[in-house]
């Protein structure tokens, strides 16, 4: 919504502010679907060593999303839960 359409000066503002912060969480937000679609794909293909850093990685960028308050603590534990057992489930398959 643009300025023009606030009736008050706060509201205004607060929609100046809201526009940044989106330019601002998008890379971040960007960079947490993309490890964690990574990560995924890795487990998926089979390649425990390659899935292991994929799933590492995902899971500190995923930290660090909760962090910036990007996602919710519960909704990244969740994944991270899923994420794991996946994991886990192509070991005990490998081996």
């Amino acid at each position: 919504m643009d300025d023009r359409r606030r009736s008050n000066l706060p509201a205004q503002k607060t929609g100046r502010q809201q526009v940044k912060r989106a330019v601002r969480t998008r890379g971040d937000r960007t960079e947490t679907r993309t490890a964690i679609a990574k990560a995924l794909r890795s487990v998926d293909e089979g390649d425990v060593a390659e899935a292991e850093i994929a799933v590492r990685d995902a899971l500190s960028i995923m930290d660090r999303a909760v962090q910036k308050g990007i996602l919710h603590k519960n909704n990244v534990n969740r994944r991270k839960s899923r994420i794991a057992a996946r994991l886990n489930k192509m070991k005990s398959a490998s081996t």
